[in-house]
């Protein structure tokens, strides 16, 4: 579900992962025809990297 939001409102992506920073900035990127797509790159690598880090939380914890 977070994926399809990173492709249609890519600042709304970085609310919903809890980094509002990026995510007024992306929306900034956004406002723009041209800076769309690198605005959905950067949710969609954004939204990787989040993924990711729960990941290893989740191991490191099963660790300890």
């Amino acid at each position: 579900m977070r994926l399809l939001i990173a492709l249609i409102l890519p600042w709304l992506t970085f609310f919903t992962i809890g980094r509002p920073i990026a995510g007024v900035i992306c929306l900034v990127l956004q406002l723009t025809i041209i800076g769309w797509l690198p605005a959905t790159i950067w949710a969609v690598y954004g939204l990787g990297q989040y993924k990711t880090d729960k990941k290893i939380e989740k191991a490191l914890r099963q660790r300890a």
